[in-house]
């Protein structure tokens, strides 16, 4: 298991009478993402960490278990960041496709902020679709980007959301 910043070991593993249970993490990739107050509420439900990676400094509540990190402008380096500590079983939540299949290899649970899941089995046709997009876009063939975010999506986020902790704990009880 890889080194966790800004989190040792003694609460990467918690359990009761002394016994050794993973605890799971949260990583935002936080720029434009719309639901980091969803994840913070379930977060403090389920008594997990969060870590929000963003380019600039941004409001995070104050909590023991909420960090900001902030990485500067270099291109990916929010995403390079996440993936050199995201581990097995470690949830991941971004609309960053490139970042979602890196996470994906990294053993990591990614979820998109309207409730979608990337898997091994439909991340290659989502970069497949994303280069298709971009290269529609480039000629003048589509315009505009996705539809606005909804209370649905919304919902459908926070239901995915707990959802996959729940998976995750049970394949870790």
């Amino acid at each position: 298991m890889r080194p966790r910043w800004p989190h040792d070991d003694a609460t990467r593993f918690a359990g009761k009478c002394g016994t050794m249970v993973p605890v799971l993490h949260i990583y935002i990739d936080a720029d434009g993402c719309p639901v980091k107050d969803e994840v913070y509420k379930v977060a403090r439900r389920h008594g997990l960490a969060v870590t929000v990676v963003a380019n600039a400094r941004m409001r995070v509540p104050e909590d023991d278990r909420i960090t900001l990190v902030v990485v500067g402008d270099r291109c990916d380096a929010a995403d390079d960041w996440i993936v050199e500590r995201a581990v097995k079983d470690d949830i991941v939540v971004t609309a960053d496709i490139p970042l979602a299949s890196r996470a994906l290899q990294a053993g990591a649970v990614v979820i998109d902020q309207r409730g979608g899941s990337f898997t091994e089995d439909n991340i290659g046709t989502a970069l497949a679709n994303r280069e298709l997009m971009s290269h529609l876009r480039d000629i003048g063939g589509i315009g505009g980007g996705p539809p606005p975010f909804s209370a649905g999506d919304r919902a459908r986020f926070l239901h995915r959301l707990d959802e996959v902790i729940r998976a995750i704990r049970r394949r870790n009880p």
